[in-house]
């Protein structure tokens, strides 16, 4: 038996048309412990989800107008209802595409009569799977407001030392006294400045990106943000004397142009970096059946093998086979982009055959 909760009573929703079975899982639940919902149609079921906001569904698949079916599908489309258990209920002698329900986003089936035991481990099982998701929500909330007020904090202090670094340096060049060693000394304290400050910029858009509740998407302008972002990385690119090949025009997708230009801007320096010597780049956007267009760069560097590509996406994760400098936040912070804007991000690669890094962005319809 679950017990109530800090805030009460886990609360359960039945929704039946059949007054028998409903008076029967009613009694039972509410003896278990449960504070229980009843709606006996599609409609108003919906309408006590929105305002009772059960912590689980039990769903009776076969009713008139509005079948247990299409109330999961409109559950599941609402981002305030669709991580609420849904448990679909059948009799034995029901044909039901199970599968169908599966897809639908339904966590469970049971089926009538009911075996009061069964029921019952079922709905402790999917309330502690959602409560615990519930729970790593939450900690992922207040770990990206940490992240954020840290990094925020930190810029203040860096800001001064760097200032201080600055004008130490310029007083050593006027007094021409500075030995080789103490300038060497001062230019290392700059970098490490420079990249603490790459570190706290990288967690302000991390945090950033996880807290925005609404992200508001519209049609981008690919080829001004592959310009933006070459402009960006105009240095890199000179040193490194790569082959950047771009097409003369991009599909038009949905998005948010700061972030995508992030993420380009992660992928390229990432590809400059160990894209070959000197680096040799392509970009591509290939068109996908689901409705979402992939957007690529291909390298010809070493490439990757399976368990490095595991790892890639993980903050603070770098591979121990590069030399260069980094702080591992890049990729991570373009996987939680992709998935923000509706998209995915990913890695194909095989050792000595190169990277192929991608994004997946919805398709804009055509102006």
């Amino acid at each position: 038996m679950i017990k109530p909760n800090a805030k009460g009573k886990d609360t359960i929703l039945i929704v039946d048309d059949t007054p028998d079975n409903m008076l029967l899982l009613h009694r039972f639940l509410t003896q278990a412990g449960f504070r229980v919902l009843i709606a006996q149609d599609g409609k108003s079921s919906i309408e006590t989800v929105n305002y009772g906001h059960p912590d689980m569904i039990l769903l009776d698949v076969m009713m008139p107008n509005m079948d247990g079916f299409a109330v999961c599908e409109q559950l599941k489309s609402n981002p305030e209802t669709q991580d609420i258990p849904i448990i679909f209920m059948t009799a034995l002698t029901d044909t039901v595409d199970k599968v169908h329900g599966f897809e639908l986003g339904a966590a469970d089936y049971i089926t009538k009569p009911f075996q009061h035991e069964e029921v019952l481990a079922r709905i402790t099982a999917h309330l502690k799977i959602y409560k615990l998701q519930q729970q790593l929500q939450q900690n992922n909330l207040e770990l990206d407001a940490f992240a954020h007020t840290v990094a925020h904090d930190l810029k203040t202090p860096l800001s001064g030392l760097a200032g201080l670094l600055e004008l130490l340096s310029l007083e050593c060049q006027a007094d021409q006294i500075p030995s080789p060693r103490a300038i060497k000394h001062l230019e290392l304290a700059m970098q490490s400045v420079n990249r603490t400050f790459s570190i706290v910029d990288a967690l302000l858009l991390l945090a950033g990106v996880s807290r925005q509740q609404q992200v508001p998407l519209q049609t981008v302008n690919m080829t001004d943000i592959i310009i933006r972002v070459q402009e960006r990385l105009a240095l890199l690119i000179d040193r490194s004397k790569a082959t950047i090949i771009v097409p003369e025009k991009w599909p038009n997708a949905l998005g948010n142009p700061a972030w995508i230009e992030e993420i380009w801007s992660n992928y390229l320096s990432n590809g400059l970096k160990y894209g070959g010597t000197p680096p040799h780049l392509t970009l591509g956007a290939t068109m996908q059946e689901d409705g979402f267009i992939r957007f690529w760069i291909r390298d010809q560097g070493d490439g990757l093998s399976k368990e490095q590509q595991k790892s890639l996406f993980t903050p603070f994760t770098r591979l121990k086979n590069h030399r260069q400098e980094g702080h591992g936040l890049g990729l991570s912070i373009v996987q939680r982009i992709a998935e923000r804007l509706q998209g995915a991000a990913g890695v194909e690669s095989e050792i000595g055959q190169g990277c192929l890094f991608y994004f997946t962005l919805p398709k804009a319809e055509p102006e």
